[in-house]
């Protein structure tokens, strides 16, 4: 197994000191937040043998000192996100959400250099968050003359001022971040001479888009300073209820897929890297450990579907996974977590290192289909009207309060992206979120792609280039389906396709005459030079609210298809080397479970039992180890899967002696392959002289021996010895 933490492939973040209890033996450590014991942290994983990085809030944090004018004399309670009711948004007492001045730039950049000053690796900020219902502070009226170059308007007047505001929104994130990473990397290269990293741990786009925030998103592609991103989707924000055939519901695993599909098209084609975000429990502290568990599955899975990514963090807080307690299910107290989760958890947790695998491979006909997204869908996430007069909320994943009045569900509902993607997904058709905006920054962006669809009632061009793009794509043989009857307010906001001497009365109509056809296009399909264009005069979210108009969006979809390359299913099943990725999804075409025949480990049973049967049951998802996906090694034995991490194998031709490391308290086990069954198991510690026996379970068919012990943060050594036989 690798020694060197080099490449960074699994990582957590953790607030408080280092404990033995949720030592993970990850590649790296994000120590959080910025203050006197932050060295004293640090120097405690170093010592740890992790890489140590560092993550603090962009956009909130202990800022108390620059909000009570201890930092240049002047308070700066101006700079904090305000609603239109006067009302300021926070992320707690004394903790408001900033707009993101140049003097808030600055005093970050002259905090943050304390971090560097300690020898961090790498710097995380974290949510570049500017809710939608903000807009209304004097620093935020002072940025709108700046760019605009005329008077503030109340973003809650019209549409085109709404939309306005959120431009200028993402704007102030990018300025920030840009100046701030800009001006430490040069610090960290002037005063000590080594590079800096910057990443920006964000939530995706879809959820960004749907709890009403917003933030520079595909906008910081722009960014040189800007190293990368983790994608923070975890089931606190998948499980937001969507609407599919007029059920509003919790559809974590789907909505989970959707996000970090998203996310992973920041990176596609890039050289920045993205880790995938998974939280062993959520947030909101309020459920038993039965639904974190669940849920934590579903997100796992979905995660392991877009193979370009395989960085991983596994976990946002440790110390509250393993160490807190959270209610019964009988609702009679609290208990810590059960010790067969934990053992689950450490097994998944180690595996992930595993998924950067050549050999990618879907299981039926169909090619991903894109669903174009860009930016633009958090700009319209509010409207003049769906407040009133006398209210304002925000809703960021742990108000469970807010869920329950008819008023604030609206506000979290959709429909327009799920109608367009649920009906497709549900069939098991892999259906994938595409960055619009890409379109004009990477010209071969969309080969990868050759069925595209896109609708303009919920999100905008940004620039008429876009277009140019997508005619060149169909032009060499892409499908595209664009849906929507051109009912949306905000086809009436003042951009490029209705100013400057354009008068389209909405941007597809532009799309339409870049592709050669009318710009009043009729419902139909289009031949356009080696492609096709079809059209579906359609309000997308009618495919969310319907069974019927969710049948015509797919069946829109099939024309565009031949017989022969399309399939509907109920599941979804991915290759990725030796492991088997499945899910089978409820609300589909039959009930029917899934089975696959084999010689399998189960990677979600913390027994690590051998499988040769699988059966899936819909709702369910699965993570297989194949063990006929290559041939056993002749010469040593193979780590399957562990819950601990394996720092080192040593084969002296006959005895395999391995040191393991795992957390404190989390039982230890591990299913190694081997060639023959072995003689003797036997595991000491670093206080120990000698090794003692301990009892293994060996399966002749798989050829696999099962070794259980407890975990040691300071390190096991496991020696596995082999009788010699005649001509070894």
């Amino acid at each position: 197994m690798e020694k060197t933490r080099s490449e960074e492939k699994t990582g957590f973040q953790e607030r408080v000191a280092y404990h033995p209890t949720f030592d993970l033996r990850t590649d790296f450590v994000m120590v959080y937040g910025i203050d006197e014991s932050m060295p004293k942290r640090i120097k405690e994983w170093q010592d740890r043998g992790y890489v140590v990085h560092l993550m603090t809030g962009v956009a909130w944090g202990e800022y108390q000192d620059y909000l009570y004018g201890e930092v240049d004399g002047r308070k700066h309670w101006d700079e904090a996100q305000k609603n239109r009711l006067g009302e300021i948004i926070g992320h707690g007492k004394d903790v408001p959400y900033m707009v993101p001045t140049i003097a808030f730039t600055n005093y970050l950049t002259e905090r943050i250099k304390v971090a560097v000053d300690a020898g961090v690796e790498a710097i995380h900020l974290e949510e570049p968050e500017f809710w939608v219902e903000g807009g209304y502070s004097e620093a935020f009226k002072r940025e709108w003359q700046i760019f605009y170059k005329e008077a503030w308007v109340p973003p809650h007047e019209s549409v085109d001022a709404q939309y306005r505001a959120s431009k200028l929104k993402a704007f102030l994130y990018t300025r920030c971040l840009d100046r701030l990473c800009g001006e430490l990397k040069e610090y960290a290269q002037v005063k000590y001479q080594r590079d800096l990293r910057f990443y920006v741990p964000t939530h995706s786009l879809i959820n960004y888009t749907q709890w009403r925030i917003v933030s520079p998103q595909s906008q910081l592609l722009s960014l040189p300073t800007v190293d990368g991103y983790i994608a923070q989707v975890w089931t606190g924000t998948s499980r937001t209820p969507n609407v599919y055939n007029g059920v509003r519901k919790e559809r974590t695993f789907e909505t989970a897929y959707l996000e970090y599909g998203v996310m992973q098209e920041l990176v596609r084609g890039t050289q920045r890297r993205m880790w995938f975000l998974h939280d062993p429990i959520e947030d909101n502290p309020n459920y038993d450990w039965d639904d974190y568990r669940n849920n934590y599955y579903k997100i796992v899975t979905a995660s392991l579907f877009h193979p370009d990514v395989h960085r991983y963090e596994i976990s946002p807080w440790p110390n509250r996974v393993f160490n807190g307690s959270y209610p019964k299910k009988n609702g009679e107290g609290k208990e810590a977590i059960p010790p067969d989760y934990a053992t689950s958890l450490l097994i998944l947790m180690n595996t992930l290192r595993d998924f950067d695998q050549s050999e990618i491979e879907w299981v039926g006909k169909m090619d991903p289909i894109g669903v174009l997204l860009a930016d633009s869908t958090m700009f319209q996430r509010n409207h003049p009207d769906i407040l009133g007069e006398d209210g304002s909320q925000k809703y960021d994943g742990t108000d469970a309060e807010m869920l329950k009045g008819d008023k604030a569900q609206e506000l979290l509902v959709w429909s327009e992206f799920y109608g367009l993607t649920l009906p497709l997904l549900k069939s098991g058709i892999p259906v994938r979120p595409v960055q619009l905006d890409n379109i004009r920054r990477f010209s071969s962006y969309l080969d990868d792609y050759q069925t595209l669809i896109l609708s303009y009632e919920f999100l905008k061009p940004e620039a008429p280039d876009i277009h140019l793009g997508l005619s060149q794509w169909v032009q060499n043989g892409g499908r595209l389906l664009y849906v929507g009857d051109h009912s949306d307010d905000y086809h009436h906001v003042r951009e490029w396709w209705n100013s400057n001497g354009s008068s389209y009365e909405n941007p597809a109509e532009h799309l339409f005459e870049a592709l050669g056809l009318e710009r009043k296009l009729e419902q139909g399909t289009y031949p356009v030079g080696k492609g096709m264009v079809s059209f579906l005069p359609l309000n997308p979210k009618e495919c969310a609210e319907t069974q019927q108009d969710a049948e015509l969006l797919k069946n829109t979809v099939r024309q565009l298809f031949s017989s022969n390359d399309w399939e509907e299913k109920n599941y979804l099943l991915l290759k990725r080397g030796p492991y088997v990725i499945s899910t089978v999804m409820d609300e589909s075409m039959n009930e029917e479970p899934l089975k696959l025949q084999g010689v399998y480990v189960d990677l979600f049973d913390h027994n690590l039992s051998i499988r040769k049967e699988v059966v899936v049951q819909p709702g369910n998802q699965l993570l297989l180890y194949d063990l006929e996906h290559h041939p056993i090694d002749q010469k040593n034995c193979q780590v399957i899967a562990s819950s601990s991490r394996i720092e080192d194998i040593v084969n002296d031709g006959n005895d395999i002696e391995m040191f393991v490391k795992g957390p404190l308290g989390v039982p230890g086990i591990s299913r190694l392959r081997c060639v023959k069954k072995p003689s003797s198991i036997q595991i000491k510690n670093k206080e120990q002289d000698s090794y003692q026996d301990i009892r293994f379970d060996w399966d002749q068919e798989s050829q696999t021996v099962l070794v259980r012990y407890e975990n040691n943060h300071n390190g096991l050594h496991i020696k596995i010895a082999f009788e010699q036989t005649e001509g070894e």
